[in-house]
């Protein structure tokens, strides 16, 4: 039974994906927008075109996103996202990509458990732990 997380941008949903298909290769398998929706008196005022549901694959992970209530004050509090990458040249690359227009929390380098870890928050202020698997 997969869990999947679900992020609410609050109205930056478009310009995250965007983000994600260049920074992580990201794919859109769903899109649905609030003007698609066939019971619309819930909708947030304003919102035809803002993503209502979507949902997008990162390797093998699926991550769901909306921009929920639309309000513009998207908050990621209390997790992160693990991504692993296949080696440290990759990890290197993605990390600088997701702190493109972000702030790094704990720079990228070898670790005692890692050839390389870093923690980032990427520009919507989703928080991001970037780690190379240790050969075993």
């Amino acid at each position: 039974m997969p869990i999947q997380p679900y992020l609410f941008f609050d109205g930056r949903c478009d310009e995250a994906l965007a983000f994600y298909q260049k920074a992580l290769g990201a794919k859109v398998e769903i899109l649905m927008r609030f003007k698609e929706n066939p019971s619309p008196a819930g909708n947030p005022p304003g919102s035809d075109d803002k993503v209502m549901h979507s949902c997008i694959r990162i390797g093998d992970a699926a991550v769901m996103a909306s921009d929920g209530n639309c309000a513009g004050k998207p908050s990621f509090q209390g997790f992160s996202l693990s991504l692993t990458a296949k080696d440290v040249p990759e990890a290197r690359r993605l990390f600088a990509a997701l702190g493109e227009g972000g702030q790094v929390q704990m720079p990228f380098a070898q670790t005692f458990f890692s050839p390389g870890f870093g923690m980032v928050a990427d520009r919507f202020g989703v928080s991001w732990m970037v780690i190379v698997e240790a050969k075993k």
